[in-house]
């Protein structure tokens, strides 16, 4: 085989939607952790919980997981296309992978998340935390890759 598999420009192109839809994705987890990060002050210091942000946090949560995933693979597939090799970027490769193990981990850990009391509400902000920083990461590396 002749790689690319398909016209540069095109490849190059949609990097660049790889790119950005990952840079949106990162951008909508932060707002994401946000809501989370209000919902657990509200629910620490005893006051009225913000209802509108508990609801918007676990309806948002399971498709940002679903699209962050969604988007590895989009980038996989753009490397196959690209040079045939899975580990021609591989910093960004492993990070991505993490988030996207991470991800899945949260989610699972969302799931056991029973009452104000839970004890699977820690591992979820700690987990939390690591994605957003990797998501950092990701970005940094990513800019690498793209250029």
């Amino acid at each position: 085989m002749q790689y690319p598999l398909i016209d540069r420009e095109l490849l190059a192109y949609l990097r660049l939607v790889h790119a950005s839809f990952n840079s949106g994705m990162m951008l909508l987890f932060f707002y994401h952790g946000w809501l989370g990060i209000t919902i657990r002050r509200a629910r620490k210091a005893k006051g009225p919980l913000p209802f509108p942000a508990i609801k918007r946090h676990r309806m948002m949560g399971p498709v940002l997981a679903l699209l962050g995933v969604f988007g590895f693979f989009i980038g996989f597939t753009l490397v196959l296309l690209h040079t045939g090799r899975i580990l021609e970027y591989p910093p960004h490769l492993f990070t991505g992978l993490a988030i996207v193990i991470l991800l899945i981990t949260t989610w699972v850990v969302s799931r056991k998340i029973k009452g104000p009391d839970s004890p699977f509400r820690t591992p979820h902000l700690v987990i939390g935390i690591v994605i957003l920083c990797l998501y950092l990461v990701e970005a940094f590396l990513g800019i690498g890759v793209l250029f």
